[in-house]
């Protein structure tokens, strides 16, 4: 299994770890709760090092992210990034990702997920027939988001790059807790606001950067964050994660992501996506809160009033900042309508729910 930068960091803070993507990574601290509360009313901090990246350079990085991602990156110029998605070839994900334009129509850096780095790399690669140069850094690059209401405040102080000015989905790069060539975008997992800061993981850049945040957001209660409660906080924003509630085998188009799928250039599976944004979709991936006691989770199927299975949870919590019971779900397009009522099989019981708009918080 392997470590991040902060391996050490999280077990002298006696972190609840465990395997993670092929990764040894903090799960929780002082507890899932807490530390959701704290990221949504304050700052926290989430070391992801564990996610990908990628550097694509040349004259033709860009007609290559065109053509296997669903969003139009065209669009994007210097210090902007967007969030896409790889598509298969018989409309399904490879995964999702997001996309930094570092110097347009040259140089871009993609960040995926760290279950798929070698899937996600060979996917491009294959596509790849312009050669492109492509660099995979992942094992030499350090990530932390640090997210909350004040989390941008408080990293401010460590920087002259101007973070409180940051638009969602922009960057800056430059000096940052006195380390160079350091990447800052407002992104983030959490829908809380915040950053995501990426480095070279060389000279001892990781422990000067967590010291110095850390010595900075200690004072205001900033708490390192494991990845319980990052599961807690995107669920609650109805962010999906590849693996649960999108795979090789759900559309973009069924899983509502039809906002990043831009029928302005040629890409993967372009045909079957206008197919069903013509024609519609046979399932669609909505939101649950319950009704009667019970907590959805992944895996269990959905029935209607009749009791014919119509659905699958992808994710499901107890939420902590609604106090209640939500989750994620594939279910036929004709129950899919917000205020539908559905019945989720716990323990074999049908256990009542509702279709709810998303964010749920």
């Amino acid at each position: 299994m392997k470590n991040t930068p902060f391996t050490e960091r999280h077990l002298a803070l006696g972190a609840k770890m465990a395997g993670f993507a092929g990764y040894n990574m903090p799960i929780s601290y002082t507890g899932i709760n807490e530390e959701h509360h704290c990221v949504r009313t304050n700052a926290g901090v989430f070391d992801v090092s564990h996610m990908g990246e990628f550097i694509l350079n040349g004259p033709d990085a860009l007609d290559l992210i065109q053509r296997v991602t669903t969003n139009d990156a065209a669009k994007l110029t210097n210090g902007q990034a967007q969030y896409s998605c790889l598509p298969n070839e018989h409309g399904g994900i490879v995964d999702d990702l997001l996309v930094y334009c570092v110097e347009q129509n040259k140089a871009y850096m993609l960040v995926v997920n760290a279950s798929n780095i070698e899937k996600d790399w060979n996917w491009i690669s294959k596509h790849n027939t312009k050669g492109v140069e492509m660099h995979n850094i992942s094992e030499k690059t350090g990530l932390l988001a640090v997210q909350g209401p004040k989390a941008t405040g408080y990293m401010q102080q460590l920087t002259e790059m101007d973070l409180t000015g940051l638009k969602y989905y922009t960057f800056v790069k430059g000096k940052f807790a006195g380390v160079d060539n350091v990447l800052v975008s407002a992104t983030g997992y959490t829908g809380a606001g915040g950053v995501e800061i990426y480095f070279e993981d060389k000279d001892g850049n990781a422990d000067k950067i967590w010291d110095e945040i850390f010595r900075i957001g200690m004072q205001h209660g900033m708490k390192p964050i494991g990845l319980a409660a990052r599961d807690t906080l995107r669920l609650e924003m109805g962010f999906c994660l590849y693996g649960n509630d999108i795979d090789d085998n759900t559309s973009p188009m069924e899983a509502g992501l039809g906002w990043i799928t831009k029928f302005t250039k040629d890409f993967t599976s372009r045909a079957v996506f206008e197919d069903q944004k013509k024609n519609g979709v046979k399932r669609k991936l909505v939101g649950l809160e319950m009704i009667d006691k019970g907590i959805p989770r992944h895996g269990y199927t959905i029935q209607n009033a009749e009791g014919t299975e119509i659905g699958v949870i992808t994710s499901g919590t107890q939420s902590p900042s609604l106090g209640k019971p939500i989750g994620m779900a594939y279910v036929a397009t004709e129950h899919a309508a917000h205020g539908s009522d559905v019945f989720i099989m716990i323990r074999d019981k049908a256990v009542k729910a509702q279709v709810v708009k998303m964010p749920f918080a």
